[in-house]
């Protein structure tokens, strides 16, 4: 009887995993590709309201290791209003993309040595409603915000799973950038609720890890002032002159002389790339191409933005990271941080043509399975659709919450990146008051610093990336991939 038993639970078993992917949803070719692809892609919606015909864009790829057993990891890039295919076209997804030859053309796409699919499975998510792909038939949801965001998302999950039963029991980690320093920890936190109270889908929830990310008003919004001026980027006099006009307090700035000195500290550094403060950026009509082999320009500067990818670093869009549009808090659009909206008056570099290429061609939706053009009628790295309510306040009582117990955190900062700098953050995991584990000491790829860590007990670290801007894995993709793996596996990095 018991072997019957097992023969039946291997059957049931086998069809369950080769079975259980919804109908139409696997990707057979992905145009711009040529040849086998190296592990499973799925793409398609999930519909998180039926009454409202809400509906959420995932795109799916499975690890080229094992993916029975590799952890799937949940990827979301911030805004809040930006598609996720960010991080699928530009920073770890499976392809790196190189520019057509004619302008409008289709892009040619070549594996990514450092894709972050090498180790685990990987759901690209457009979130919230109304960012990329996903779409409501009521446009009444199209105003959210981080509580709204993380319900959906949490639904989101339970019902992929339901579509994706044999992936149940991998590990599950989240991940994210930027404002997804909101999106990923509100989540993580439904997420646990939900493991509490015993609903019927347990997810086998592990961690997560988020770069550059927005958390908290008052560490983000007086972080600028002291990475300017340890970056060398304004004097010391004017440093201690606003230390002393400000009280230390930088991020609340309607009082004189403190706004002045503010001002005067906008003026000086806006002109430089805030997403990447070693990276050129040229305005008007003129495009970098025209200049990256420009022997005017110095040869560390025609360099930036080398990397073993075969598309270049881009110069970030404006408007590109958050805040970027309608983000409304109690009613108005917030202060927080100040200093990090100030910049968004700064001048764009250059745009995002390339996805917004591949995206919007006819073949390549047809592809991956988006909706028709009569309901999302064009795909935009970063919308102005969504009206979005930050009405969570600080992510810090949520860290705290999620790594007391006993759930991995990585947090890790470009230290380049002036949109978030890293100061802010160091500063914030630090004052969550664990005790120190492990002290402050480069680490290292290829024998060489590729930046330096902390670690802190209840499993948190805070981890710089040397060089890189605000997107972490397209700067350093290799570092990335480094990091990414010895975090989802529990080794030292």
């Amino acid at each position: 009887m018991s072997n019957l038993y097992l023969i039946l639970l291997h059957i049931f078993l086998t069809f369950v995993l080769t079975h259980s992917a919804p109908k139409g949803s696997l990707i057979t070719n992905v145009p711009g590709f040529n040849g086998s692809l190296p592990s499973k892609h799925y793409g398609g919606y999930v519909t998180i309201d039926k009454s409202h015909g809400k509906n959420l864009y995932y795109y799916f790829v499975q690890s080229e290791g094992n993916s029975s057993k590799d952890p799937i990891v949940l990827w979301l890039n911030g805004g809040p209003g930006c598609s996720s295919f960010d991080g699928f076209v530009f920073e770890h997804g499976p392809f790196n993309f190189e520019k057509p030859v004619t302008k409008g053309g289709l892009p040619k796409l070549k594996l990514n040595p450092y894709s972050w699919s090498k180790v685990s499975n990987i759901i690209y998510l457009d979130s919230p409603v109304g960012v990329g792909f996903s779409y409501s038939r009521n446009e009444t949801d199209y105003g959210t915000g981080d509580e709204q965001t993380a319900l959906d998302t949490h639904v989101f999950l339970l019902k992929w799973f339901e579509l994706y039963p044999e992936f149940l029991a991998n590990p599950l980690f989240l991940a994210g950038e930027s404002y997804a320093g909101v999106y990923v920890p509100t989540l993580a936190h439904k997420i646990v609720k939900g493991i509490e109270a015993g609903i019927k889908t347990k997810l086998n929830f592990k961690g997560y890890l988020i770069g550059n990310p927005v958390a908290d008003e008052e560490f983000d919004g007086n972080a600028l002032v002291p990475f300017a001026h340890g970056m060398g980027l304004i004097s010391d006099q004017i440093f201690e002159d606003t230390v002393k006009a400000c009280n230390g307090t930088f991020y609340i700035t309607d009082f004189d002389p403190c706004s002045k000195l503010i001002s005067k500290i906008h003026s000086i550094i806006r002109a430089l790339n805030r997403y990447d403060i070693l990276e050129p950026c040229f305005y008007g009509d003129e495009k970098e191409e025209n200049h990256k082999h420009n022997p005017k320009l110095p040869l560390s500067f025609r360099q930036l933005g080398k990397t073993e990818k075969s598309l270049p670093i881009r110069k970030r869009m404006f408007g590109r990271a958050w805040p970027y549009g309608a983000i409304v808090q109690d009613g108005i659009v917030p202060s927080w941080p100040q200093l990090i909206s100030n910049l968004n008056t700064a001048p764009p570099c250059t745009d995002d043509e390339i996805a917004m290429v591949w995206l919007n061609n006819p073949d390549v939706r047809k592809a991956i399975h988006t909706v028709e053009k009569s309901v999302v009628s064009e795909w935009v790295l970063c919308t102005s659709k969504v009206i979005y309510h930050h009405d969570l306040g600080s992510m810090i009582p949520y860290h705290k919450n999620l790594t007391s117990k006993g759930y991995s955190a990585l947090i890790y900062s470009g230290d380049h990146d002036m949109c978030v700098p890293f100061t802010g953050t160091e500063a914030w995991t630090r004052s969550l008051g664990y005790k120190i584990v492990d002290e402050w000491r480069p680490w290292l790829i290829d024998d060489q610093v590729a930046g330096f860590t902390q670690g802190y007990a209840n499993k948190l670290r805070f981890l710089t990336v040397k060089g890189s801007g605000h997107t972490v894995p397209e700067y350093k993709p290799k570092e990335s991939l480094y990091f990414y793996k010895h975090f989802l596996e529990g080794t030292p990095i």
